[in-house]
Parts: structure tokens; sequence; C-alpha cells
């Protein structure tokens, strides 16, 4: 009652506050009207029951349309027969990190894509190199196809041979200015996202970076692959410490510059 400490019942054996000054509190509450009630499982069956409800099928249909009175170019969504629909969504890559390649391989033709050859299989060779940054691969997907088949579909098209835990899709959103990311679930559905969000990639667009939230099962990772992470990280640490060095030794030459100009003058 003197401090106002809130705490539940059940964590009321575990506090102890140095009470220096009892009888003077600033209030005439009792230590009990300072407990909260017990834990409960509520709290989890009331975020269950603010989940919003699937979209009716009705709701889907209203929604596309007006999604595709949106567009600008022919990338339009198509609600298909049994509920589903299917449209396009612009996946940014942005690693920033080499990828690990087959070598040797010729580029994909249209018969490799129709009948699904995966090139990747034909050598055991393997080079790595780096993406361009920022390359944009646009994907026509389901409104079923979830984040982690996205992730999968995007290496294939690259030929990228790495385990797909090791990156993660996220989406970028832009707010007051500023710009905002947040990592996807695999089960996701980003056409989804995007029929909500619309067609305005300014609003909402996606991003394939590396998977850096520590789930990343090292254990995938061959060990050239790890020796080479390890070059990287050692290159990146250098680079830091040199940036660090020329902006405080800027500072360093600022303050020399500022002592020199202010000696012999009053005050």
């Amino acid at each position: 009652a003197d401090c106002r400490y809130t705490c539940h019942q059940e964590c009321r054996s575990l506090i102890q506050l140095d009470c220096r000054q009892p009888g003077q509190c600033q209030s005439q509450l009792s230590p009990e009207s300072t407990l909260l009630p017990p834990c409960s499982q509520n709290v989890t069956q009331t975020v269950e029951e603010e989940k919003p409800e699937p979209p009716t099928v009705q709701e889907i249909k209203q929604k596309i349309e007006k999604y595709n009175a949106k567009v600008t170019n022919c990338l339009l969504m198509k609600l298909n027969d049994d509920g589903t629909y299917t449209g396009f969504i612009k996946v940014h890559l942005k690693l920033r990190r080499p990828v690990t390649v087959p070598a040797g391989i010729r580029p994909q033709s249209i018969y490799d894509a129709l009948k699904e050859v995966n090139l990747a299989n034909m050598t055991d060779k393997r080079t790595s190199f780096y993406l361009p940054l920022d390359a944009v691969k646009q994907l026509h997907i389901s409104s079923t196809t979830t984040v982690s088949e996205v992730i999968q579909g995007l290496l294939k098209k690259f030929m990228v041979v790495d385990n797909p835990q090791k990156f993660a899709l996220f989406k970028e959103m832009r707010k007051d200015g500023q710009v905002l990311f947040q990592k996807l679930p695999l089960t996701e559905y980003p056409l989804y996202l995007r029929l909500l969000a619309g067609p305005d990639t300014d609003v909402l667009s996606f991003v394939l970076k590396e998977n850096e939230t520590g789930e990343v099962e090292w254990d995938a990772f061959s060990i050239p692959e790890l020796q080479n992470f390890l070059m990287i990280l050692d290159k990146e640490e250098k680079d830091k410490i040199q940036q660090v060095q020329r902006k405080y030794e800027k500072f360093k030459q600022r303050l020399q510059q500022t002592l020199k100009e202010a000696r012999g003058k009053p005050g």
C-alpha cells in the first residue's frame, strides 16, 4: 500500500519489499487491494476469440474486384470456381551473402520449365556467387501457396541449392516515413496479404533475406560453406573497424582544427 506495488496472488510469497516507513502510506489501500486475480487461461482464450473469421467466397470476390480496379498493369487476380484465387507477387532479393549454385549448368529453357526439369541435380559441382543486390522476381502463385513454398520456388528459379531454412520472407511496409520489416511465418499466405494491401508496392512489398533469427540449422551447412561464412564475417568485421577508425579520425582532425583556430582568441 505504501509503494503501490501490484502483483498476482500466487506471486505474493516471492515478493520482497523494503518497507522502511510503514504506516505512512499515501493511500488507505490494504495490501490485499493491490493484488491482481490469479493467472488463468482466459487470456489465451480471448486472443483466440479475437481471430478474424476466414472471408467468405463473396467477400473474396469483392476484394478481388476492388483490387483489380486499382491495377495499372495486366497483373490481375483471378477467382477460381472452388473459391481459391491466383495472382502475382513481386519479391525483392536483398541477400548480403553469397548463395550456392551448381557449376557449369546451362540456362534453363522453356522445355525444362514445362517438364519441371531440375538442372541442379545434373551435377555435383558447386560454386558460390552474389545475387544482384535488390533483384526483383515476379511469381504467379495461388491463394493456397505458403511462404515456405514461395521461398522454395524462388530458390528453384535461381537454381540455388542452399537449404531453404537459410532464408526468410519478410513483408516491407512504409509508415510515417519509416521502413518496417516483419518476418512472415512459413504458413502465411502471401497472396492474401497482397490482396488485403492492394497492388501498391509502396504500401506492402515482399523481401527475401537471410534468416538471422537463430532458427538456422547449422548442421545443414557443409564445411566449405561454414568456412566461407567465417571469411565473409572476418571481412565484414575488418570493414566495420576501418569505418569506426575513419569516423573518429575525422572527429580528431576537426577537434584539432577547432583548437588551433581558438588559440589566441579571448575567452
